[in-house]
């Protein structure tokens, strides 16, 4: 039985994944060769000791380098490149639904440090998006951080960062 579009739903729309796979070849590039560079002026050649400082890290770059040129003109003008849709935005808000709380989270923990962070990232996860009540999030977030924060600051004494608030400095941490 053949399965035309209108049975197959929707034809999916977004970037194409040889657009993609040209922009990260053409990243790729970039630090290739600023390796290159960079490595030349630690010196990249043979010295009277051995190999110079940037000796390995030119030879890394150079490989680098041709893999980027490679990707790139197999993803630009390969005879099987891949244009199917790399992400559509469906899977797109799936991906900045975790992506966009986490960086929030990470940006978080500058101000009121990891534990604080953590707990507000756990209960909110939880409740957004695994649909759990409140009460279950706010305790399972509490009891991670506090068991994290015994774990850490009292039994092995490695204190992690509290942030610029410092907001449980009234526990003497």
């Amino acid at each position: 039985m053949e399965h035309d579009e209108t049975s197959e739903g929707p034809a999916r729309t977004g970037i194409s994944t040889h657009l993609v796979e040209a922009a990260v070849a053409v990243a790729l590039l970039v630090i290739g060769l600023v390796v290159v560079f960079e490595a030349r002026k630690l010196g990249a050649g043979w010295t009277t000791d051995g190999p110079g400082a940037g000796y390995f890290p030119f030879f890394i770059g150079v490989i680098i380098t041709i893999s980027g040129a490679g990707i790139l003109y197999q993803s630009l003008l390969g005879k099987s490149r891949n244009t199917a849709v790399f992400v559509d935005s469906v899977q797109l808000r799936r991906v900045l639904s975790v992506l966009v709380p986490a960086t929030v989270y990470v940006l978080a923990i500058a101000i009121v440090g990891i534990y604080v962070a953590s707990a507000i990232y756990i209960a909110l996860f939880m409740m957004v998006l695994g649909k759990y009540a409140w009460f279950k999030s706010v305790f399972a977030a509490l009891a991670v951080n506090t068991l994290f924060f015994c774990m850490f600051e009292v039994w092995f004494k490695v204190p992690l960062f509290k942030g610029a608030l410092d907001p449980l400095r009234f526990l003497g941490y």
